[in-house]
């Protein structure tokens, strides 16, 4: 390490947010870099710990104290080869991955870990800016070819290895632009699109085939994949949002979030859409789900001008501080709080909704209860507290409760691939029931973390790959 005392002489620095008044105004990124020099700084701070714990907690298994290292002594280039040996794209990890590694590092232990999402985006940033990220085109080709069913980051991951290795690839996707979750799950304000299209030229360049607006099971048949191709991967994701079945559950006004998500997206990108538009402007609006994808829609809400915005989540509200059988390096099950919800939102925890209340079929009101955890026959569930019921006004409801599969109609009924008890495909080494069939992602483990779809992804073009040398 260049610097063994960074870590005491140099305090933790973030880039931050771009102002709330400037920023809620437009769905440009909300957040800032750091000068070079600060930058340099920050990476001076990756301790010479002798166990990487950062390491053992990136499911990509990044080599941090190595990149960090070339980061300080000014060696941008080998940072970013170092980076891409495992990660091919941490322009995504480096906007959108909750940094399990930062969870992890040693210095987290007193709440000053290493900045590492911010230089790894940093890194590739540089990359960019002086030319050195550019296509890496196999030396040769093994006349192999192989479809990968889905574009998101799974799919890609798997298929640039697969590319790597001198297989022909080619990605189908039902959608008119690539990237999937990334590019219709994410809101633009945490990662711009024209990120996702600087990559996928490159992927271009390196010689793997897109081709859009095509369903397989629709559009093109699996026996017509079976028949062209020598492997076939299914990446197409966890879609299928868990619903709330409770009265009223028909009311206008009451959508899944990823619908609302992906209608926004479609409109900074120029797509059209059939649905009939959903705009939250002049509404008092109620996210229900206190995860990820219920942030997004509190920040979507807010620069479309929503009333008003209250996020309300079944679960207790998390500490702010680990408590003690949640001990570091794991994951701190603590209150996270996003760049969305410091923008204008009111939060609630344990609530549960009982019914919608609709006048004229479109929503009005919500009742909701609160509730206490209890333990029964070993397991905690929530009871209602008798007389906490009470009613919201609210025009717009998003459900935000997370995904319970993959969609089955279509491709996966007519596979025939053999399911898990969740309803995700079941696979072992990202192999199925059906053999030259593979599986990689959330289409077989349910909606993750977007670094876990690429190490999926990243093992499935391992297991490909040894199927293909056979």
């Amino acid at each position: 390490m260049g610097n063994p005392k960074g870590f005491i002489e140099i305090e933790r620095k973030e880039g931050g947010y771009r102002p709330v008044l400037e920023r809620i105004y437009d769905f440009g990124e909300v957040e800032q870099t750091l000068n070079l020099r600060d930058r340099q700084l920050q990476a001076s701070r990756c301790m010479d710990c002798g166990v990487p714990f950062c390491h053992w907690g990136c499911p990509v298994g990044s080599k941090m104290p190595e990149w960090q290292d070339a980061i300080y002594h000014g060696k941008h280039e080998e940072a970013y080869h170092i980076l891409t040996t495992t990660n091919p794209f941490p322009e995504f990890t480096g906007r959108v991955c909750p940094a399990p590694c930062e969870k992890s590092c040693v210095l987290a232990i007193h709440d000053e870990a290493v900045t590492i999402r911010e230089n790894e985006a940093s890194v590739v940033e540089r990359a960019f800016e002086e030319g050195y990220a550019v296509p890496k085109k196999p030396s040769s080709r093994s006349g192999k070819k192989v479809a990968v069913i889905g574009s998101g980051p799974a799919g890609l991951t798997s298929a640039y290895w697969l590319n790597q290795a001198g297989h022909e690839v080619t990605i189908f996707e039902k959608d008119s632009k690539f990237g999937g979750l990334l590019r219709y799950g994410i809101p633009d304000f945490k990662l711009n699109k024209n990120i996702i299209d600087r990559r996928l030229s490159v992927l271009k360049s390196e010689g793997i085939h897109f081709q859009a607006n095509t369903e397989v099971g629709v559009d093109i048949t699996h026996e017509e994949l079976d028949q062209q191709y020598d492997a076939v991967l299914l990446a197409c994701g966890a879609m299928k949002p868990r619903d709330l079945q409770v009265e009223g559950r028909d009311l206008k006004g009451v959508h899944f979030a990823m619908d609302f998500l992906s209608q926004q997206n479609k409109a900074i990108g120029g797509e059209a859409f059939d649905q009939e538009k959903i705009s939250t402007k002049d509404k008092h609006v109620l996210v229900i789900g206190g995860g990820d994808t219920g942030s997004d829609c509190v920040g979507t809400s807010i620069r479309q001008k929503a009333k008003s915005v209250l996020q309300i989540e079944i679960m207790p509200k998390p500490t702010e501080q680990r408590v003690e059988d949640n001990p570091w390096p794991y994951w701190p099950n603590v209150l996270r709080t996003s760049s969305s919800h410091k923008e204008g939102c009111e939060r609630r925890w344990s609530l549960s909704t009982k019914r919608f209340i609709g006048e004229g079929g479109a929503i009005k009101q919500v009742e909701v209860v609160q509730v206490e955890w209890q333990s029964k026959n070993g397991r905690y569930m929530p009871v209602e507290i008798e007389g906490s019921s009470e009613i919201l006004d609210v025009d717009v409801v998003f459900l935000s409760m997370g995904f319970v599969s993959p969609i089955h109609k279509g491709l996966i009924d007519s596979l025939g691939v053999e399911l898990d008890q969740r309803g995700n495909v079941s696979s072992t080494k990202n192999v199925t029931s059906l053999g030259k069939v593979f599986a990689a992602g959330d289409v077989t483990t349910g909606a993750s973390l977007v670094v876990r779809a690429m190490r999926s992804g990243r093992d499935a073009a391992e297991s490909i790959d040894a199927f293909l040398e056979k």
